[in-house]
């Protein structure tokens, strides 16, 4: 692997933690009443590589299941996602 592809991961990682803590806290802020996370910030985190521990989580912790912006969304982009990363990685060499 080059230096691009270690950046790229690196990247994706602290982005799917960052979203796994995000999504956590919203969770338990809506349990408790507290100040929520803005749907638009949630769907943000996915759109900048954040989606796939988003998904996970929300489904772990039962987080928005209930909203098809969520649960069709999420994984579309997701999907979109990996499809340009494929796209980089063999075209682009």
């Amino acid at each position: 692997m080059d230096w691009m592809e270690w950046i790229i991961i690196i990247y994706l990682f602290c982005i799917n933690i960052i979203s796994i803590v995000i999504t956590i806290y919203d969770k338990k802020a809506s349990k408790k009443r507290g100040k929520r996370i803005p749907e638009k910030e949630l769907i943000f985190l996915t759109v900048i590589g954040g989606g796939i521990g988003m998904y996970i989580t929300m489904l772990a912790f039962r987080h928005k299941t209930k909203h098809p912006k969520f649960m069709v969304g999420i994984p579309v982009i997701v999907a979109v996602e990996i499809l340009l990363l494929l796209l980089l990685k063999f075209y682009l060499k």
